[in-house]
């Protein structure tokens, strides 16, 4: 098993933390996003979205972090502990994992990720849904008075909103305001230390990156501008 990631990316991380709590050994190959790895042609032959990560095993190429999840959890979580095989214990980790990449990861990205990196600005209209996306969560995680993000048990679906919430404590953003997120995430780097360790590296990468700015003008992206410094 292959899994091409970047260091401080919460989708690389998410799978990272799956792997991990599996106990599976596999090879971890970092792609450097500041170089425009993930642009060259050879890395698109991978994945031809040109994003990162993507997983390899046997005959087996996939990119998408939830792809990627819920692959593991089907051929190697073989007691449905990490991903439910009851069907609606599983479709509430499926929701949460759409959630997380159509809403709750997608308006933080926007928010935090996007500035850094990219020629993008931090607005009051970027704060609003960011802070709707965070209603919602507490609203779910008040409904479900669980200790996890789908119920009383660790599953995938927590890996993608854990690295995503991690990207707000890069900036020093405050969950204060949101009492059941903040103690879902602080009780998972006390219950997963070795867990929350992978997300905790790359959090020290961002928080660098936020005082730091990289240079990434010699990068051409087919989407996003460059940021000038």
């Amino acid at each position: 098993m292959k899994l091409y990631s970047v260091s401080d990316g919460p989708p690389s991380l998410a799978c990272q933390q799956a792997l991990k709590a599996l106990n599976l050994d596999y090879q971890l190959i970092n792609v450097d996003y500041g170089k425009g790895q993930h642009m060259t042609d050879e890395y698109a032959q991978l994945n031809p979205q040109k994003e990162i990560p993507t997983f390899i095993d046997d005959d087996l190429v996939i990119g998408e972090s939830n792809a990627i999840l819920q692959y593991l959890g089907d051929k190697y979580d073989v007691n449905g502990i990490l991903y439910p095989k009851d069907p609606k214990t599983r479709a509430i980790v499926n929701h949460r994992l759409c959630f997380n990449l159509a809403m709750y990861y997608r308006n933080i990205s926007e928010y935090v990720m996007a500035p850094i990196f990219f020629d993008y600005k931090r607005t009051p209209l970027g704060l609003k849904k960011l802070k709707i996306s965070l209603d919602v969560f507490e609203t779910y995680l008040k409904k479900s008075n669980g200790k996890y993000a789908a119920g009383d048990k660790l599953t995938i679906a927590d890996f993608p909103l854990n690295t995503a919430t991690m990207c707000l404590e890069a900036i020093k953003f405050s969950l204060s305001e949101w009492p059941h997120i903040e103690k879902w995430y602080n009780n998972f780097k006390i219950n997963h230390p070795d867990l929350w360790n992978i997300a905790a590296q790359g959090m020290k990468e961002i928080t660098y990156f936020e005082a730091n700015p990289p240079d990434l003008s010699h990068m051409d992206h087919p989407i996003h501008p460059t940021r000038k410094i």
